[in-house]
């Protein structure tokens, strides 16, 4: 699955998935999906553990009606871009529900 960055650019993330089973836990950026919809974007260096053990799990469940599925972009530790600017990047175009600043 493709998602896109405030900057342009494409980044193709594995998934999506119905299962944090099914995740590596791995250098990475994560995306939380409701269908189609990008909710919550964030970043880890054991991204299963991550989105297994997230405290915007309840956040995830009020706003998505349907199921939640994970894509995930692994980035090996000391690439770049780094997990941060990728991040950064993808939560700048979406309107998420969850992980908002305030």
């Amino acid at each position: 699955m493709k998602l896109y960055g405030e900057s342009g650019k494409t980044y193709k993330f594995e998934g999506p998935f119905a299962s944090t089973d099914e995740l590596k836990d791995r250098s990475g950026v994560y995306a939380i999906l409701c269908g189609r919809k990008v909710i919550d974007v964030g970043e880890a260096s054991a991204v299963k553990s991550r989105i297994k053990y997230h405290e915007r799990k309840s956040c995830w469940r009020k706003n998505c009606k349907g199921e939640i599925r994970y894509v995930v972009y692994y980035i090996k530790y000391g690439k770049k871009p780094s997990r941060m600017k990728v991040e950064q990047d993808i939560r700048r175009h979406h309107n998420l529900y969850c992980g908002r600043k305030k």
